[in-house]
């Protein structure tokens, strides 16, 4: 039995701490085994700049009274993610944050019930995000999570006790780590490799570091032991694929709702990796939200001139999606979360 449960707002602001240093951590062993849906080897940093964002963005909130509001706590870093969010991990991850802020708002508790109904609004949130999601990523591992959590929920017949939170999010993790084992099947390029997919390690390492906050257990080390390529350090991963061709564009504007179906409709045209989400719910005076937008694309010209042509985009990166000609091989702890 869970006997050191915290499932208030405090544990949300760990959780984000404890995120941001395992997945400093494991950066480099996620960048090693990222090929999908491009070999560009980031999605651990990705990830980890994002959350970081999030991170600091709820420490710095410090001890307000509306710091006691679990979801206001999750939501504020959830908008803080997404405004420096990073390559279509990072994106997803803010998407997720955001979106499973929404069924928190209003308490500073949180419950078996609660859980499973943000676990469940952040995974469709994320897979409605991209144009054209596939399972085998981070997606399904998300989606794993909240199925179990809402199985546990539904077998304890609305009991908001602390062990059934704590059988909801040992329940969540399992069901991340077999997702994240299936995914080697799920993906020609990931089975070709013979490795998982480092988004949903990603997202795996995450939702253990959400069952550390909360319960005050240590995180699980083992999870990782005997995934496919997570153990292997060298040779990198990618010295043996062919380079991507093209760019990420990533950027923030202000549009309405049908600018941004348009931009949406646009980008698919002439790019993959499509994804857009709205930034706060709240419109501007002009009746306009925010959005992050993320593509890839064979060049940002045409992308940018499309941006440009419905709004003042703000934040604009362009990066290539070809990996460095040196990868980087820095000595990784496969065997744990601390190093």
């Amino acid at each position: 039995m869970h006997t050191k449960v915290a499932a208030n707002a405090q544990a949300m602001k760990r959780w984000l701490g404890k995120a941001e240093t395992v997945l400093g951590n494991h950066s480099d062993r996620l960048n090693a085994i990222n090929i999908f849906p491009v070999a560009d080897g980031d999605t651990g940093t990705n990830l980890y700049l994002t959350v970081r964002a999030a991170a600091q963005s709820a420490a710095a909130a410090g001890d307000q009274p509306a710091q006691l509001d679990v979801g206001a706590v999750l939501a504020s870093a959830g908008q803080a993610a997404m405004e420096e969010a990073r390559g279509n991990s990072g994106t997803l991850f803010s998407v997720f944050l955001c979106a499973a802020a929404e069924p928190l708002t209003g308490h500073t508790r949180l419950t078996s019930t609660l859980l499973a109904a943000a676990l469940n609004r952040a995974q469709i949130r994320a897979w409605s995000a991209l144009s054209d999601p596939v399972p085998g990523t981070m997606l399904s591992v998300m989606e794993a999570a909240a199925r179990a959590a809402a199985a546990v929920d539904a077998g304890q017949n609305g009991d908001d006790s602390n062990h059934a939170l704590g059988l909801a999010l040992d329940a969540a993790v399992e069901a991340a780590l077999a997702a994240v084992i299936r995914t080697e099947d799920q993906l020609d390029a990931l089975t070709s490799a013979h490795v998982v997919d480092a988004g949903g390690v990603g997202m795996l390492l995450i939702l253990d570091c959400l069952r550390s906050a909360v319960l005050g257990e240590e995180l699980q080390s083992e999870l990782l032991d005997g995934l496919h390529g997570y153990d292997v350090s060298d040779p990198h991963i990618h010295t043996a694929l062919p380079d991507d061709d093209g760019v990420e564009v990533m950027c923030t504007i202000n549009l309405s709702p049908l600018n941004a179906a348009t931009l949406r409709q646009q980008l698919d045209e002439i790019g993959e990796s499509v994804i857009m989400s709205q930034v706060g719910s709240s419109p501007d005076s002009d009746g306009n939200y925010r959005w992050r937008v993320h593509v890839h694309v064979p060049a940002p010209e045409p992308a940018v001139a499309i941006i440009r042509s419905l709004g003042e985009p703000v934040q604009i990166s362009i990066s290539e999606l070809a990996l460095p000609q040196v990868p980087h091989t820095d000595a990784v702890n496969s065997s744990g979360h601390e190093r």
